[in-house]
């Protein structure tokens, strides 16, 4: 890898210890590898930390944020077990065109698989493996065109937020697979994993790791109405 490239992925890096390691990861990224085998945020991560590194969880390619990998496997079995717990506190951002029903609410839904399509659908009662999904979000402020709603996940289902706020009418930017009419140029959507608040295994203290917005003319729109 060249220099330049490698002190690219280090811009990406907003934190770093003796246990773990967190990017800002780019939309369009994926976090592992995938079918395009294309390169993933896991290999390059390997490549500037230079040693083995554990993904402790996963962003749809897509979207961008934070991403933390566990540098050992102390570490790792110690944020799994916070994952399990739901004792990690992750914090989503979404631009939306509609405006939602509630300018807050906990949604419910049972999310099931189309694995031909690799997408999922909400549904709003149980069916046959479909797992339950729960997530609460708040208006947090407006630009001239989109709204910002601040998402706090309380499962990990696949495409979770995508569908569920499908499933309320308010699809995300960009996102035409879940109902967004036109998709973004690069093929990002508008949804960003903002903070990520847990426990750190061996101070104990709490940890929140931040990803700071992608520069890009709609969240800007929200930074310049003074919304984040």
């Amino acid at each position: 890898m060249e220099n330049n490239e490698e002190q690219k992925i280090g811009d990406w890096v907003i934190y770093k210890n003796n246990q773990f390691i967190a990017f800002n990861k780019p939309a369009g990224l994926p976090s592992q590898s995938d079918k395009t085998n294309d390169k993933s945020l896991a290999q390059l991560a390997e490549i500037y930390a230079k040693q083995s590194l554990f993904l402790t969880h996963r962003l749809d390619r897509p979207a961008s944020g934070v991403i933390l990998f566990g540098k050992t496997n102390k570490a790792v079995a110690a944020i799994n077990e916070q994952f399990q717990k739901r004792s990690i506190t992750k914090t989503y951002l979404a631009a939306v065109k509609e405006m939602p029903p509630k300018e807050s609410d906990e949604l419910v839904h049972f999310i099931k698989k189309d694995k031909r399509q690799n997408k999922v659908v909400a549904l709003t009662e149980e069916a046959p493996d479909a797992k339950k999904a729960s997530l609460t979000y708040k208006l947090i402020g407006s630009s001239k065109t989109y709204h910002l709603l601040e998402i706090e996940l309380h499962s990990g289902r696949h495409h979770q937020i995508r569908a569920q706020l499908q499933a309320i009418g308010c699809p995300i930017k960009g996102d035409v697979k879940y109902g967004f009419r036109r998709g973004n140029r690069d093929r990002s959507i508008h949804l960003h994993a903002w903070k990520l608040l847990f426990e750190h295994p061996v101070s104990r203290k709490q940890e929140e790791v931040m990803a700071a917005l992608p520069d890009d003319p709609v969240w800007n729109g929200f930074k310049e109405n003074g919304i984040i």
